[in-house]
Order: C-alpha cells, then sequence, then structure tokens
C-alpha cells in the first residue's frame, strides 16, 4: 500500500493568531485513541479555546474538542479530554524555561496529517494589547483598500 506524501490540514486556530504574536512555532505528535483519529479525518476537531500546560516534565493540551465518533461505541473518550503531546524532552524543558522567565504561553495553532500521523503546530505566544489587535485590523483594512483600488484601476 502507497503512503500518501504531504501535509493535509485539519483544523487551524485563527483566533490565536489574532489574540497572540506567535515567536516561534514548533511541531509536535499527539498522543490519540483509534476512534478520536477516525473523528479527526471527519474534521470533526475544534481548536478554539485550548491551550497547552507542562506538568511533571510533559506537555499537555487542554481545552481541545474532538468530537465523538459516531460509529463508536464504548471506545469513545470524553471530547474535552486533555492529551499529551509528544516532544523531546530538551525542547520542553526549553519551552518551560521561556515560559517561566519571559512570560510566554503555548497555544496549538493547528492539527494535520503528516502521512498517516496526526501533527499538531504548537506556537510559542505573546499576549497582544487592545492597541496591537486595532493596529492589525488597520493594518488589513488598509491592505484590502488598495488591493480594491488597484483591482478597480486595472479594469480602465
Amino acid at each position: 500500500m502507497a503512503k500518501k506524501e504531504g501535509n493535509r490540514t485539519i483544523a487551524v486556530n485563527r483566533q490565536a493568531r489574532h489574540e497572540y504574536f506567535v515567536k516561534e512555532a514548533m511541531e509536535a505528535g499527539i498522543e490519540l485513541a483509534g476512534t478520536e483519529v477516525k473523528s479527526i479525518r471527519q474534521g470533526a476537531v475544534n481548536l478554539k479555546d485550548s491551550w497547552c500546560a507542562i506538568e511533571n516534565g510533559e506537555l499537555f493540551v487542554r481545552g481541545m474538542h474532538i468530537s465523538p465518533y459516531e460509529k463508536g461505541n464504548i471506545f469513545n473518550k470524553d471530547p474535552v479530554r486533555e492529551r499529551r503531546l509528544l516532544l523531546h524532552k530538551r525542547e520542553i524543558m526549553r519551552l518551560l524555561g521561556l515560559i517561566k522567565q519571559q512570560g510566554y504561553t503555548l497555544i496549538p495553532l493547528a492539527l494535520y496529517f503528516k502521512g498517516s500521523r496526526v501533527k499538531m503546530e504548537v506556537g510559542l505566544c505573546v499576549g497582544k494589547k487592545l492597541h496591537d489587535k486595532r493596529a492589525d485590523l488597520a493594518e488589513r483594512a488598509a491592505k484590502r483598500d488598495i488591493e480594491r483600488a488597484l483591482k478597480d484601476r486595472g479594469r480602465y
């Protein structure tokens, strides 16, 4: 059986880029049950209110909702249970140091398939202030206006 190459995006946390400045992003594996993977293949996952925490040298994602697999039975897991993320110990310790000293937070940015494996993109983030959000909105509106003007100008 041929193995599929490439990444297929399952879910993206769009709110994270609005609420936080992403300083660094890294790929982590995720520990899932079989029915959770089947549900993810159907796209029944929500990253909106999720975050990551480090406990006892292990990285966990919390608040991620994976809907129960409709064809599953007693093997379905709790939809919002915490799930372990798989990173090397030295990477987790480096992240822990940054979180403790510099006030960063870990936010899940995306969930995708890499081959047959489910991977999560985790961002090392700093929260945006209200004026930062307003500046981003103004910048986006200005870009949209420029694109619209160029498109209209090209018609004549």
